[in-house]
């Protein structure tokens, strides 16, 4: 797998987005795969409104993003039309492809659509009174705040990742795709998150008993964190997510 866009793909284009849309495109569709079931992803028809590629097995979906440099900040289209899609549980699953100055390529990430959430949807400022299409409203998309877990690289700082390692690490978090309700969703994904934010491997109770100001400031109209957070651990643990050890003690697997 060469970790380089092809440049004499974009022969004849003169905007420099549309090149490297050109570039990442036939890089993804010639080296990428779904990361859910592992299958060759097809190429939509140009200028389709949902996604640029999707699995012709599992009927995934994938929209391409790519970025010079390393940055987990997607800029999107509209603000709205944003939310509403993640409300309706209708983003596609997303690769953000970075590149170099000199086109090499140092990340590829998959984030999956199932944690998509309201919070990571950051609203740009409105386009000034001036403009074409003045007070329009686009967004961004701040993948920082998706757990670990939520993020799979194919590639790593210039390395490929063995392919079976990233499907095992999709299906570590499968069963988000199972949740209608995006609010119960969202305390599962801010769950996983302070989990991350602990950096243990194995935790007591305890341990996330102290992100509660934290969550009840996110919550304001929640009155039962500790309950809460009680019943998001019982959740991962059906899930498969973490093991409890018994006395308040638990492990990542």
């Amino acid at each position: 797998m060469l970790l380089k866009l092809d440049e004499s793909l974009a022969r004849g284009y003169h905007s420099n987005s549309q090149r490297i849309r050109v570039m990442s495109e036939y890089w993804i569709g010639h080296n990428a795969y779904c990361v859910v079931c592992g299958s060759v992803i097809n190429q939509y028809a140009n200028n389709n409104p949902a996604s640029d590629f999707y699995c012709p097995k599992c009927k995934e979906n994938y929209e391409l993003k790519s970025k010079k440099g390393r940055s987990l900040l997607i800029s999107d289209g509209a603000y709205q039309p944003m939310i509403d899609k993640v409300r309706n549980n209708e983003t596609p699953s997303f690769f953000l492809l970075n590149y170099t100055e000199s086109l090499d390529i140092s990340d590829v990430v998959m984030v999956a659509r199932y944690f998509f959430t309201e919070s990571i949807i950051i609203p740009r400022k409105p386009l000034s009174p001036t403009a074409r299409r003045a007070g329009w409203v686009g967004c961004n998309i701040d993948l920082k705040q998706i757990p670990e877990d939520g993020k799979i690289f194919l590639v790593k700082n210039f390395i490929v990742m063995p392919k079976n390692e990233v499907i095992e690490k999709c299906q570590k978090t499968i069963f988000l795709k199972g949740f209608s309700d995006i609010k119960s969703k969202g305390w599962t994904l801010d769950v996983m998150k302070c989990l991350d934010d602990l950096k243990k491997q194995e935790f007591t109770l305890e341990d996330l008993y102290a992100f509660e100001t934290i969550l009840q400031m996110k919550y304001p109209e929640n009155h039962h964190i500790r309950p809460k957070i009680r019943q998001q651990l019982q959740i991962l643990r059906d899930n498969g997510y973490i093991e409890f050890l018994g006395k308040g003690t638990y492990h990542i697997r």
